[in-house]
């Protein structure tokens, strides 16, 4: 595995220890529905957050949530559609994104709430 996949599992996983903390429950991780993976499904409460994960160790080109394009957000709604048709949820839906910052041995983590809206 590249090193860039290695410290993308390693963001997954401290996104999902940071939204533990945050009090939210970690309902799956990694969710698969053809051609969408939805990194984390957390809920807190009566809100499904569908977590789309960024890790990168620099934020110098473009900022990091700034990455998730057009294409990506449509296969995040067909896989959330999806996991609250399976699980006959009844909950309201929010698309996250949690960014990670590495800068040597310290991370910034930011987590946007509704990140982004589909229509």
């Amino acid at each position: 595995m590249g090193k860039h996949n290695e410290f993308g599992k390693e963001g997954e996983k401290i996104a999902a220890d940071f939204l533990k903390e945050k009090g939210y429950e970690i309902k799956y991780q990694n969710y698969r529905y053809l051609k969408s993976e939805v990194d984390i499904i957390a809920q807190k409460n009566d809100v499904l957050a569908i977590v789309e994960v960024r890790a990168r160790s620099n934020d110098k080109i473009i900022p990091i949530a700034d990455t998730i394009t057009k294409k990506k957000i449509n296969l995040l709604v067909q896989g959330a559609n999806q996991y609250v048709i399976e699980n006959d949820l009844d909950v309201e839906v929010r698309f996250d994104v949690v960014t990670i910052l590495k800068n040597r041995y310290v991370f910034k983590i930011e987590h946007l709430e509704s990140a982004f809206y589909h229509f």
